[in-house]
């Protein structure tokens, strides 16, 4: 029965959720500069969004710039929340959403791996190996000593990559990871999100619609923070591309 209510029980929830950034300076600048307060001015990045996703599928976002994408993958790590509604996460998350985020600038790249592994819970022998798996699949020969923020955004980007990829999650999300590097990075980078996804709910954020159908079995389109369209990649892909090509002939003509 227990097994049971796990399957049915979903990794992810959102429900009714809106976030809503304030797009004015902070407040301590604008008292700084300004006697009265400036007029309100906000974007709603998600409106009111009801989505579940089950265990073990591998979801797909698309959308225009501004859709809501990156936003929706912001409040399923934790970095942000919801203005209004509620997200709920099951399990452990790995997210490759900014790579290298939370990395110390002065710890060196090999002391932040170590550090990162120990917060995952490795420890001993354990904590060794995946290090030194981690920095090898990185790529990074003669810098690994050198302090972080020496490290090039690519560098950062390739030990950031390696680090997610290299823990177990419950929870897989990618914001257009699969960029990092050179070609033979790429897809080495690919071949291991792969096999993490065959073994974890995965979230991906791509403007690459052919990857959609390698890495997902299902796909969701955001438009103005709203759900234009959930379901199987090819018919979902297929609409958004039949919009697109609806608006650039509007823009022709």
């Amino acid at each position: 029965m227990a097994s049971q209510a796990t399957r049915i029980t979903p990794m992810i929830e959102f429900r009714n959720v809106t976030k809503i950034y304030d797009l004015r300076p902070p407040f301590e600048i604008r008292r700084l500069i300004e006697r009265r307060a400036p007029p309100e001015r906000t974007r709603v990045a998600v409106d009111n969004l009801s989505m579940t996703v089950r265990r073990g599928e591998r979801v797909g976002v698309i959308g225009r710039n501004g859709a809501g994408k990156t936003t929706l993958l912001r409040m399923l790590a934790g970095v942000t929340l919801p203005t209004r509604g509620r997200v709920r996460v099951t399990g452990n998350v790995a997210s490759l959403i900014s790579l290298g985020m939370g990395f110390h600038p002065d710890l060196s790249g090999r002391e932040n791996v170590h550090l990162f592994c120990a917060l995952m819970g490795y420890s001993g022998r354990d904590l060794i190996t995946r290090v030194g798996e981690i920095l090898e699949f990185a790529d990074i020969p003669g810098s690994e000593d050198i302090a972080f923020k020496r490290y090039s955004s690519g560098m950062m980007a390739r030990v950031g990559f390696s680090a997610a990829v290299h823990v177990t999650p419950d929870v897989l999300l990618l914001d257009e990871v699969l960029a990092v590097g050179d070609h033979t990075f790429q897809a080495r980078s690919l071949d291991r999100v792969l096999h993490l996804a065959r073994s974890c709910t995965v979230v991906y954020v791509s403007h690459d619609l052919d990857s959609m159908k390698d890495l997902t079995d299902r796909v969701i389109w955001l438009d103005k923070g709203r759900m234009r369209a959930d379901g199987t990649p090819d018919a979902v892909v297929a609409a958004y591309l039949d919009d697109q090509n609806s608006l650039a002939s509007e823009s022709a003509g």
